[in-house]
């Protein structure tokens, strides 16, 4: 059911946001040169890595490391990536990851490719069989302001209490919290 739900719901959310979608791609492409979109190796279901798609916010010569791992990192953002960023519009693109099924609207965040500390604790915990999500408990509860110790036990907690209405309970929050516009960071794009 909740594959099924994922995918109708991300190919609404596609058709809604296709006019922002066009309209973004265009400043991407007229306002710094590379790609519209930022493709990153992340760890899926399994521990089996896959592409996640966001819109590219950074320089295409940014070191490819978490934006908080950089030492200056406004200096590599886009004119529009700040802006991208803080509305949270450059993950659209993973409502093609959804659709792919390589990610669910709800499940823990992907960790990066080289995140091999948090992808031991996950297995640790039996989270690695989690299908990983656009938001998630942990993406709520602080997102990059936790530490990983933190970020594991939330998703922990979201594995031993996942139910549909805890799905659109955090479904909730995470409109609320962007349109608050906090706790945004993330990895590098």
């Amino acid at each position: 059911m909740k594959r099924i739900f994922d995918f109708i719901m991300s190919l609404l959310a596609i058709i809604v946001f296709l006019p922002i979608i066009i309209i973004i791609s265009v400043i991407i492409k007229l306002t710094s040169s590379g790609p519209i979109f930022f493709k990153q190796r992340r760890i899926g279901k399994d521990n089996i890595e896959f592409n996640i798609l966001k819109f590219r916010t950074m320089r295409i010569d940014t070191p490819n490391v978490a934006t908080h791992l950089l030492e200056n990192p406004e200096q590599w953002i886009t004119p529009i990536g700040k802006f991208l960023r803080k509305t949270s519009l450059d993950e659209l693109p993973q409502l093609i990851n959804i659709i792919e099924g390589d990610m669910s609207i709800v499940g823990p965040r992907p960790a990066l490719y080289n995140q091999e500390d948090l992808k031991e604790m996950r297995t640790e915990y039996g989270i690695e069989k989690l299908v990983p999500g656009l938001t998630g408990w942990a993406q709520i509860n602080g997102r990059d302001e936790i530490h990983l110790k933190d970020k594991v036990e939330l998703d922990k907690f979201y594995l031993d209490n996942k139910t549909f209405f805890f799905d659109i309970k955090i479904i909730w929050m995470t409109v609320l919290s962007v349109i608050k516009g906090s706790g945004v960071q993330e990895g590098k794009h």
